[in-house]
């Protein structure tokens, strides 16, 4: 009921008026009408209650202003803090001895001492606070107390300023009248505000004038007795080619008197009395002089020599800053006669040099003659060794086949060893002559890393199971950049090299990107290769002597690794310990290349192949008979043939074509066995083939790719030759 009489919008003093008045007007009602006992009982108890929320009223309304004082003497203390702090300030500011001004992050005057600008009277005045910085600027640009530069007007001064105003920090120096300078320093505050400090530096500009005048007095004498200590002559012209200075060497060296050449001649009796007295070996030397010393602009450095009396001097005329010039004159008699000595010298010593060049050019022909002769008679040497040594090993490899008798068999390895050990030591001294030729043809193209990798994995299997070891070769479909003959020796000398000289555990070859190329590595778990040795394992015959290994190789297989890599420009890297080698070759990659087949697990197939019939074209005895032993221990029906012609006659006789054609590249009388297997094809059709020879000349391989034959070098490795028959044979079937 009681809110219904009270507004709460009202103040609390408001409100307890109201209370008060309706619990008075209540009583009064009460005292006055005592017959209404009940309605009167009920006013007087609606009066308690208003009397009661009064109080309570009264009660919040005292703590309300007991609050509010409390506020306020909080805030008038802080009032009070802040213009003392205020003061403080104005008083610190007003005891620096600089101008000091305050901008607000608006750009506008917040406060400034009474130091600041007091040099410009007729701007002093205008700094209150609330002036932009703009409008500052402005008025101190068009004050007459500033001394703008020479050529620099107040608009011009004004848009400087502001671009000094963007800078975080900025530090320069004005000129005011009277003769006095003012550094000002212009620095941000943290919320975007300017503090500029302007300090009187007049004294400090004027000690450093009289010191720099002094100094220049210092200079001027320095120089007067630098040149007059100058061996050179040197005399010095203004920039109306008057004579400003010269030295005493000067007028020795013209042998002039010294009034001949008093300060502020001109430059033409300089001219004339050279052109008099002196002699200029170049005939247009003294035009040349006299149109430069008339020129006065664009004068370029010039040089010119003159000949006074028995002396010869070098001038040198060089045009100054200012528009003047200055001439030195060097003595250069001796070094001129030193000159013509050494030119007579040279002559003589360049026929000797020429002399001396006809007979080293005559010794070189001859030692190329002889390198030329060594490689000739090792080239001819290994092919001829290398026919019978193709027949004695496909013998050895006939009679394997047919021995049961272990010591026998024993026998036969250690020889059939021997063969190998000659074999290497023939092909290393072949690729040794050749690349020691310097004339060695490197044929640089796309290579199938995996085809090269299969082909070796295929040799050099059955000798890594032979010693039981764990040979794996993962292949990687990438094409390289390099010379695929080459390429397949490098890899070779190093996978043989890695079975060879492991005796327990296993050979691995993978291959790691690298960027743009390829590093090819080939692990064993060998003896290792002590680390003052890894240098000296690529020189020629230089073999690592370990108890496992006492005697193996001839030490020429990682100098021909070597020698190849850096001709073919393939990094190759060696890392060993104990129980763990690595060697590494990195090749350039081309594009990625999926491998033609997988490393076969087994090597050689069945003892007996498929029945074929083999034409066989060589022209060496031995070397035929041994290979028609083979094949026909093999399976095989062999036409043995010595060349083209009989071949032909045969098959004409016969009747019957041939499974596949192995031909020698060098038979008789110049004859070519490509060009055999080329005219066989022509009669009876697209024939397997595949070409032997010693020859391992890179245009044979690009040969034998172009006409699709397959191609095997002597001496014969039989498991190769094996492998290269069955794929044939293969092919035809399919």
């Amino acid at each position: 009921m009681s809110h219904t009489l009270i507004n709460p919008a009202d103040t609390l003093e408001r409100q307890n008026q109201k209370l008060l008045k309706i619990a008075e007007t209540l009583m009064r009602r009460v005292e006055q009408s005592p017959s209404d006992s009940g309605m009167a009982y009920a006013q007087f108890e609606r009066a308690a209650l208003l009397e009661e929320e009064v109080r309570s009223r009264t009660l919040d309304l005292e703590q309300a202003l007991e609050q509010l004082n409390l506020t306020h003497n909080e805030l008038a203390s802080a009032n009070a803090a802040t213009e003392r702090a205020r003061a403080d300030l104005s008083n610190a500011i007003e005891t620096v001895r600089e101008g000091f001004a305050l901008f607000n992050a608006r750009d506008e005057l917040v406060m400034c001492n009474s130091r600041f600008g007091k040099w410009m009277r007729d701007v002093h005045p205008k700094l209150l606070p609330g002036l932009s910085f703009k409008t500052y600027v402005q008025l101190v640009s068009r004050s007459s107390s500033l001394a703008l530069p020479k050529g620099i007007s107040p608009a011009t001064w004004a848009k400087r300023r502001m671009l000094h105003h963007r800078d975080k920090h900025a530090v320069f120096n004005t000129r005011i009248a009277g003769q006095r300078w003012l550094q000002v320093s212009e620095q941000r505050t943290t919320d975007g505000g300017t503090v500029i400090l302007q300090t009187d530096v007049t004294d400090m500009m004027r000690l450093e004038r009289r010191e720099r005048d002094r100094l220049l007095d210092d200079q001027a004498q320095l120089i007067r007795a630098t040149l007059d200590h100058l061996d050179q002559g040197v005399c010095i012209f203004d920039t109306h080619n008057l004579l400003a200075g010269r030295n005493q060497r000067l007028g020795e060296l013209l042998a002039l008197p010294l009034h001949h050449l008093t300060l502020g001649s001109r430059a033409g009796a300089l001219f004339q009395l050279l052109q008099d007295q002196g002699q200029f070996p170049d005939p247009d030397a003294a035009d040349t002089l006299h149109s430069w010393i008339a020129s006065k602009e664009n004068r370029v450095p010039l040089s010119f020599d003159v000949l006074i009396g028995s002396r010869a001097l070098s001038a040198f005329a060089q045009q100054m800053p200012d528009g003047g010039f200055v001439i030195s004159f060097s003595d250069v008699t001796i070094e001129r006669a030193a000159a013509r000595a050494q030119a007579e010298a040279n002559e003589t010593l360049e026929r000797r040099v020429a002399e001396r060049t006809l007979e080293l050019e005559a010794a070189l022909a001859d030692a190329e003659r002889a390198n030329t002769s060594k490689s000739r008679f090792v080239a001819a040497a290994s092919h001829d060794l290398l026919q019978p040594l193709s027949a004695a090993k496909l013998y050895m490899a006939s009679l394997a086949e047919g021995i049961t008798t272990p010591e026998l068999q024993d026998r036969l390895d250690k020889a059939t060893n021997a063969l190998v050990g000659v074999e290497d030591i023939l092909e290393a001294l072949l690729d040794i002559s050749k690349l020691d030729s310097g004339r060695v043809a490197v044929d640089v193209t796309d290579v199938a890393l995996a085809d090269i990798l299969v082909q070796l994995g295929d040799e050099l299997a059955p000798l890594a199971m032979q010693k039981g070891l764990d040979f794996r070769i993962v292949l990687p479909r990438a094409t390289v950049r390099s010379d695929a003959t080459f390429l397949r020796r490098i890899l070779q000398n190093l996978i043989s090299n890695a079975v060879r000289y492991t005796n327990s555990g296993k050979v691995l070859v993978g291959a790691r990107r690298c960027g743009d190329n390829l590093r090819i590595e080939v692990h064993d778990t060998g003896s290792g290769i002590p680390l003052d040795q890894h240098q000296r394992v690529f020189d020629e015959f230089h073999r690592i002597v370990t108890p496992s290994h006492p005697s193996e190789g001839v030490g020429l297989g990682l100098a021909i690794v070597k020698r190849a890599c850096d001709l073919l420009d393939h990094p190759l890297q060696l890392r060993s310990t104990t129980g763990r080698t690595v060697f590494s070759v990195t090749l350039p990659i081309v594009s990625p290349q999926k491998p033609d087949s997988p490393l076969p697990d087994q090597i050689l197939g069945p003892a007996i192949m498929a029945p074929a019939i083999v034409l066989l074209l060589e022209n060496d005895t031995g070397l035929r008979k041994a290979l028609t032993a083979t094949l026909e221990d093999w399976g095989l029906e062999v036409f043995a043939c010595s060349s083209e012609a009989e071949a032909i006659a045969l098959l004409h006789e016969v009747d019957i074509a041939p499974d596949l054609v192995i031909a020698d590249y060098q038979l008789d009388d110049g004859l070519l066995g490509s060009d055999a297997i080329i005219h066989l094809r022509q009669q009876y059709g697209p024939l397997p083939a595949c070409l032997i020879t010693a020859n391992r000349d890179p245009d044979v391989t690009v040969l034998c790719s172009g006409i699709d034959v397959g191609l095997l070098h002597k001496p014969i490795n039989p498991a190769a030759l094996r492998i290269v028959l069955q794929r044939s044979l293969q092919s035809t079937q399919t």
